[in-house]
């Protein structure tokens, strides 16, 4: 038993060494991908891939489609692998995956969300983590702001109205800080490979900078994404967030006029990204296992809900790095670490500016019951509308199971 432990571990130390990877992921086991085996046709393959995945041909330089089967780049010194197409949507083989959409969850008479397996991931970590993570600021002699103990109390909140309507809830953390056990004086290697791959000076400022970004960003993230795929295995994440705009000198952070509102599902791959064959075994995933369809109409009616609750404009992205999704305004595909390795369906949402002078003013109130007028207008605690929101979203969407 051993020697065959020290056989594995020492193949996929050379497999890691021909693979390109994105800083501590794990390489590929392409082998896995052979569950999608005639799972979806070349039609609905490349249509995601072009208005989803990897808009604008990004996908061309690493898969190939053929009239059966994408060919599909493993790694720079590596056999590519088949993917076979299904010949019709009839004939298509069921894709496997441990989460359900709505329609295959059973109805409970007076429990509209009965069955329902639901992660909430309270973005980032607050606490004593909160300034490393830079989503931390202070005005004068008001409270701090601190997005992950906002993002962590949003989502206690929700947690006992979820459960009255039937729902099995589960957090990806409970308290302030990291899940991970990894911390930043473990990560100077990974640092100096990442500013390498970059191209970026190796001083010891940035190598600390870099250090600290793989803990709370990467480390971090990925220790959540092992947690909901490997244990809790939901029907459904909801990454609770807040969003800021710049707000200048750490010291003297200015308050914005600006207020918006906007949710992420998984997309948008550059061509760049899908050189990493991490990310590009990521992408194939998310895309095989047809998340999208339920991330999209799950992440339509939370839209409608929380836009109607905060009354918030959408947010407009002006970047190759998101692409429209769909007809809705506030929805946006994006790349990113915690929608992309959930391999279940993500909603990731982005309501709120930190920095807003309402915001801020109703941050600065905390949490309340009733209502209290700012600019005017009665409003919840900010805490409670953002639950309260989310609430009402998943109700109407789940509510409708045949």
């Amino acid at each position: 038993m051993k020697s065959l432990l020290i056989t594995a571990l020492f193949l996929a130390s050379i497999a890691s060494a021909f693979a390109r990877l994105s800083p501590l992921a794990p390489a590929p086991d392409w082998s896995r991908l052979g569950v999608f085996q005639e799972t979806i046709t070349k039609d609905d393959f490349v249509t995601l891939l072009n208005t989803v995945y990897a808009p604008g041909g990004a996908w061309q330089e690493t898969i190939r489609v053929t009239d059966d089967s994408a060919i599909i780049k493993t790694g720079p010194n590596s056999s590519p692998i088949l993917l076979k197409f299904a010949a019709s949507r009839a004939s298509a083989r069921a894709v496997p995956a441990y989460w359900r959409g709505r329609s295959q969850i059973p109805m409970e008479p007076g429990k509209p969300l009965a069955g329902l397996k639901i992660a909430l991931d309270p973005g980032h970590l607050g606490g004593s983590f909160a300034k490393m993570e830079e989503r931390w600021f202070k005005v004068g002699n008001s409270k701090p702001v601190a997005e992950g103990d906002m993002t962590l109390l949003v989502a206690k909140k929700l947690v006992k109205p979820l459960e009255a309507l039937g729902a099995q809830v589960f957090l990806t953390r409970s308290k302030p800080g990291p899940v991970t056990s990894l911390r930043p004086s473990a990560l100077k290697k990974a640092a100096a490979a990442s500013l390498k791959d970059k191209s970026e000076p190796l001083t010891d400022e940035a190598l600390r900078d870099e250090a600290d970004k793989l803990f709370y960003r990467v480390g971090e993230i990925r220790r959540r994404a092992r947690l909901v795929n490997e244990s809790i295995k939901p029907d459904l994440v909801i990454c609770l967030h807040f969003n800021a705009e710049a707000w200048g000198d750490e010291k003297k952070p200015e308050l914005v006029e600006t207020n918006h509102l906007h949710f992420l599902i998984t997309g948008a791959w550059s061509a760049k990204e899908l050189q990493y064959d991490d990310q590009r075994y990521d992408m194939l995933v998310k895309l095989l296992n047809r998340s999208f369809t339920e991330e999209l109409a799950v992440t339509n009616s939370l839209a409608k809900s929380v836009a109607q609750a905060t009354g918030l404009p959408p947010y407009v992205y002006n970047s190759p790095t998101a692409v429209h999704i769909g007809s809705n305004p506030y929805i946006w595909g994006r790349n990113l670490l915690a929608n992309r390795l959930f391999s279940c369906p993500v909603v990731y949402v982005e309501p709120y500016v930190m920095n807003s002078r309402n915001v801020f003013a109703r941050i600065q109130a905390g949490d309340y019951d009733g209502r209290r007028n700012f600019g005017g207008v009665p409003r919840k605690s900010i805490f409670r509308e953002y639950a309260d929101a989310i609430v009402d979203g998943l109700l109407a969407y789940y509510s409708q199971r045949p």
